[in-house]
């Protein structure tokens, strides 16, 4: 039963919406009419007459808008309408009146799936055989994060057909050294043919506090109360989509829309936590019956399957003491409050669309980027920076902020057992070849051009399929040439079929994975999922069958009863790669954000930087991490003067420079602990150099030495992050956003009055990592 919640719209879709709640699923498809589009029954198609069956025609052949809603990190069970508790009427309003699809696959990780989905492509073969983050240098071309102009994106084929097109939300297809204020731009959103975007062009971001992008300038956080994230880019969604509609209503728009939800940090106004306390008092293992349950009485899996045993680093929900339960029941309350607060952001988007008229003639799909993620460890986290890095955090120190869950004060994420729910049925995590990694939801909308309603098709999809889909229904060709570039052929299949018939056979027989060494193939109701151990040769991996036409979750591996088709489907993985430009095989992850090839900007054995300069994303920044180095900063103060010199990081994580009562202060803090030079004598007035040095003593930790002028003012131990400083960059001058030290959180971002010079980074050599 859906949770009853307050709407802050009451407009036709939220009226729509509010009796989808008091219906079953049944008596919702026989009885609501999305827009006031009814659907055509079979029936009624054969007494229309040749005016009506003329006007049917003229509507399927009208402008089509196109639109991609992508969730992150959401796992297959989330939405109500695939068998969740959490209330996402909206979601499940698109799904009864649309198709869903229960057989969706996306890459494991998200920037990978967004490469794909944009140019409908595979992900190697347009070089995003990783997250944006890491650069995996020459030697592995797929891994460096440049999707070549050879590999149109939807938006520039479309921009060729009249089409205006809006990006919205998380990007994360840019090599994020690229994402600095000076570009180059010519990867970012506006470069690969949106004509609008706005949002964070990151992996993540911060629901309360975000960096922000509009087209090819960062901007300041707007001042508005209550702020979040995901209502501004749905604020500004609607926005593009009025002015659009208004001045030009006979051209069709195509919108991208990232959500941040449901990615770490889970953030959410309280109100919205609120609604789920008592939820999920029974614990993981009861929920996840309850949704398996669920999802066979809706059919979004059949009646025979089975629910994958519990991942074994999972304890059962039972074996916890009530301290725990307590604490682990808080994230999954602030869980399931994000998606529906999600949730309703979509339905205030449907409902413009509504209102002005277009919905019935917009193709609306809707996805997550890849499975339910395990980042939040067995006891979840607060803390992104620590979660990130693998550094599990302190359980008291986590549950002392139990009321701060899902507010600004933290970055938190769920417990793996949570995430092994949102992955019912299936076992595996995000970042895995297995379905918990790779099997999604996907939702396709569109009353112009679906003949089913409410229907479920089980056909095997990629996410490389859905433009595909997209140039198919609206009889577009890919052009040879795009801009005088000869493009790449277009991998995806069309599903267009599935729109009139959810048990077309669609001609998607095979599709090779990989992400980090882990492989899998799909071929004609198998899958061969290979089982790599780090630091083993990639040639004496175990691969494990499943026969999915049967086996539903993939649990019974058959690959003993099988070894001449496993041998096959090896050998047809291997043609795969070889086609999409897999190899050579890596097995590196976390630690390709510290790998820096010969040119990349990171490389660098100096930087510079001046009074002025906008916030430069951490990405981009000097990499500080594991390295001796130098921070050398010229100012000019008078008595009084006091503020920020630089701060890279927020309130979680990252480092400050700064002045306060005439004494010079260096601060690091690396999610546990912080770290803190004070100088032994007063800054004095006029010029005055002052330095930070950093002396490396053993892995990440090493001596922090202060200079004014070339004297030593004070030391301290410090132990550094292994992986990424923070989640927010660098300001010189003040500290925006979140401060980094709570010493000046009272004085918003903290200016320096004086004079700053410039900002000099020096670096002993320009060590970089091997990946292997």
């Amino acid at each position: 039963m859906l949770l009853e919640y307050k709407k802050r719209d009451e407009k036709p879709w939220s009226k729509y919406v509010n009796k989808f709640s008091m219906f079953s699923t049944a008596a919702l498809a026989a009885t609501i009419f999305l827009g006031g589009c009814q659907a055509q029954t079979e029936e009624a198609n054969a007494d229309a007459g040749p005016v009506e069956e003329a006007e049917n025609q003229a509507k399927i052949e009208e402008k089509t808008n196109v639109m991609y809603i992508v969730l992150d990190d959401s796992g297959f069970s989330d939405l109500g309408s695939f068998g969740s508790e959490i209330s996402t009427p909206n979601i499940d309003a698109l799904a009864e009146n649309g198709l869903r699809y229960n057989n969706f696959h996306t890459a494991p990780v998200c920037s990978p799936t967004r490469a794909s989905l944009l140019t409908g492509r595979n992900t190697h073969a347009v070089g995003m055989g990783n997250v944006a983050n890491f650069d995996f240098g020459e030697e592995y071309p797929s891994r460096r994060a440049e999707i070549p102009k050879e590999a149109g994106f939807v938006t520039e084929v479309l921009g060729e057909n009249n089409y205006t097109n809006f990006g919205l939300g998380k990007w994360h297809i840019t090599p994020t050294v690229e994402l600095s204020p000076a570009g180059p731009y010519d990867r970012w959103p506006l470069g690969r043919g949106f004509d609008r975007y706005y949002g964070n062009l990151e992996d993540s971001s911060d629901q309360f506090r975000p960096e922000l992008f509009r087209d090819n300038s960062i901007v300041p956080l707007p001042d508005v109360e209550n702020y979040h994230y995901s209502e501004d880019i749905v604020g500004n969604a609607r926005q593009y989509i009025t002015d659009h509609v208004s001045i030009r209503p006979d051209d069709p728009f195509f919108m991208y829309l990232g959500f941040g939800a449901q990615h770490m940090p889970h953030q959410v106004p309280e109100e919205y936590i609120e609604m789920y306390e008592g939820k999920y008092d029974e614990g993981w293992d009861v929920l996840r019956e309850q949704r398996f349950a669920k999802q066979k009485e809706l059919g979004v899996i059949p009646g025979d399957a089975e629910l994958a045993p519990s991942d074994p680093d999972v304890p059962a929900w039972d074996s916890l003491n009530e301290e725990q339960k307590k604490l682990y029941t808080r994230f999954m309350e602030t869980y399931a409050g994000f998606l529906t607060h999600t949730d309703e952001q979509v339905g205030k988007l449907v409902n413009s669309l509504e209102e002005k008229g277009e919905l019935d003639n917009t193709l609306i799909v809707l996805i997550s980027d890849n499975g339910a993620s395990f980042s939040g460890g067995e006891n979840g986290a607060t803390n992104q920076a620590l979660a990130y890095s693998k550094v599990p955090e302190e359980f008291e120190s986590m549950l002392e902020k139990y009321d701060q869950i899902g507010g600004e004060q933290t970055n938190s994420d769920y417990p793996s057992g949570w995430s092994q729910v949102s992955n019912t049925p299936f076992a595996k995590f995000k970042g895995t070849t297995h379905a918990g990694g790779i099997r999604t939801s996907m939702i396709a909308h569109w009353p112009n051009g679906i003949e089913s309603k409410g229907e479920i098709s089980t056909q095997f999809t990629h996410v490389s399929d859905i433009t595909a889909t997209v140039y198919d229904v609206l009889g577009i060709e890919v052009p040879d040439q795009l801009n005088g570039i000869e493009q790449m052929e277009v991998t995806g299949i069309s599903f267009a079929e599935t729109f009139d018939n959810p048990d077309a056979k669609t001609g998607k027989d095979t599709q090779y994975f990989e992400l980090s060494g882990k492989r899998t193939i799909y071929h004609d109701g198998w899958k061969a999922i290979s089982k790599h151990e780090p630091g083993t040769d990639f040639e004496d991996d175990e691969w494990e069958l499943y026969n999915v036409t049967e086996d539903f979750s993939e649990l019974y591996n058959v690959a003993a009863d099988h070894p001449e088709l496993v041998e096959e489907l090896i050998d047809l993985w291997n043609e795969e790669a070889e086609k999409n430009n897999v190899f050579p095989l890596s097995e590196g992850f976390l630690e390709g954000l510290a790998n820096l090839p010969e040119g990349n900007i990171r490389a660098r054995k100096s930087f510079t930087y001046y009074p002025g300069m906008s916030h430069l994303s951490e990405s981009a920044a000097p990499l500080t991490l594991n390295r001796n180095y130098e921070i050398t900063i010229p100012i000019v103060s008078g008595k009084g003067d006091e503020g920020v010199l630089l701060a890279l990081g927020n309130d979680k994580s990252g480092y400050t420079f700064y002045v306060k009562e005439n004494m010079l202060h260096y601060e690091y803090h690396n999610g546990a602990e912080r770290f803190i030079i004070t100088s032994d004598k007063n800054l004095g007035e006029g010029e005055n150099t002052v330095t930070f040095a950093f002396e490396k003593t053993g892995e990440h930790q090493g001596t922090g030495t202060l200079f004014i002028n070339d004297d030593p003012v004070g030391e301290t131990e410090i132990l550094s992050l292994p992986f990424k400083t923070s989640f927010e960059g660098l300001d010189i001058g003040k500290d925006l956003l979140y401060p980094v030290s709570p010493e000046y959180a009272d004085k918003e971002s903290f200016p320096f009055t004086g004079e700053i010079e410039k900002v000099q980074y020096d670096f002993e050599e320009a060590e970089y990592i091997l990946i292997e």
